[in-house]
């Protein structure tokens, strides 16, 4: 069974960082591209990043977040993560990890509960 719990959420001010993480289990990770997506009050889910897996790990980033953004993996670890710098009001959110790319993360379907961000002073 596929399971993926994020984690590091919380409360920060504008401008400020966060750190999210997202442990996996249930399926062999670095066969997978992963990504975060989210969803925000009163909004259906939206992709934010997707990190590839093999030697390459090309990343790809929704305009809104490019250039504050950065995802990660450590294999060896079955992590995902997302740096989250400079944020914004805007970037309030639930943050959940998924399985798959920008392509396929709604038809592979699965997703973890989310990690709450809120951006606010």
């Amino acid at each position: 069974e596929v399971q993926l719990v994020e984690s590091g959420g919380g409360l920060v001010q504008p401008g400020g960082s966060l750190r999210l993480s997202c442990a996996t289990s249930g399926f062999t990770f670095s066969s997978y591209a992963m990504s975060w997506v989210r969803q925000a009050p009163g909004k259906g889910l939206e992709w934010v990043s997707t990190i590839y897996n093999g030697a390459g790990r090309t990343t790809t980033y929704a305009d809104s977040v490019k250039g504050r953004f950065t995802i990660s993996r450590d294999d060896a670890k079955s992590m995902l993560y997302l740096q989250m710098s400079s944020l914004k009001p805007e970037d309030t959110a639930v943050y959940h990890c998924a399985l798959g790319s920008e392509a396929t993360w709604t038809l592979l379907g699965s997703w973890g509960q989310g990690t709450q961000v809120t951006v606010s002073s």
